[in-house]
């Protein structure tokens, strides 16, 4: 943070923000249940025996550094990943999907090992316990879905970022009495 400016004495300081939305923002676009958690595991390991690490390992300053952001970055990557239901780019159905598939029957004309085109049929009155219905996994256009829902959510949840930062602008503006800093930074 420190590389756009050092915050002046009584300026709010946009660090504490940032410290908990990168890891967020990381994990709604990571998002995989195994991966996020060896990635939590790797960073509480890291903070559990960071004594026993610095004396054994002299030269891993760096990485002990990042040990809170990896265990954030594991912890909402794993949380994600349950709302995606995905264990390592494999889905996970943890509950029962919403929707019903039937084939539907057509004569097909050929040596009959075609596959059967699939109907989808909502189930009235289902609720999920959480996250996205597990059916989109068999559908053929997951990835794209997934992909698409990842990086939307991303974008909102950025632009929304980005506007925590612009107000934090006009608090600094109004109460250092900064004019200009408001009316052309601000309001912009």
């Amino acid at each position: 943070m420190n590389t756009y400016g050092i915050p002046n004495y009584k300026e709010v300081n946009p660090s504490v923000f940032a410290v908990v939305t990168f890891p967020f923002l990381f994990g709604i676009m990571f998002g995989d249940i195994g991966h996020g958690f060896v990635l939590f595991l790797v960073g509480a390991i890291l903070c559990i025996f960071e004594d026993v690490i610095r004396k054994k390992a002299p030269g891993v300053e760096g990485v002990l550094a990042l040990r809170y952001i990896a265990l954030l970055m594991g912890l909402f990557a794993t949380f994600s990943g349950i709302m995606y239901n995905d264990l390592m780019a494999i889905p996970v159905w943890i509950w029962d999907s919403c929707y019903e598939l039937k084939e539907i029957p057509y004569t097909a004309k050929g040596d009959g090992h075609e596959r059967q085109p699939m109907k989808a049929i909502f189930k009235e009155d289902c609720v999920y316990p959480f996250g996205l219905d597990p059916a989109w996994h068999l559908g053929s256009n997951e990835l794209a879905y997934m992909n698409s829902l990842k990086m939307k959510i991303s974008v909102i949840l950025g632009v929304l970022q980005m506007g925590l930062g612009v107000c934090m602008k006009a608090f600094n503006a109004s109460y250092f009495r900064n004019r200009l800093d408001f009316w052309f930074e601000f309001v912009p």
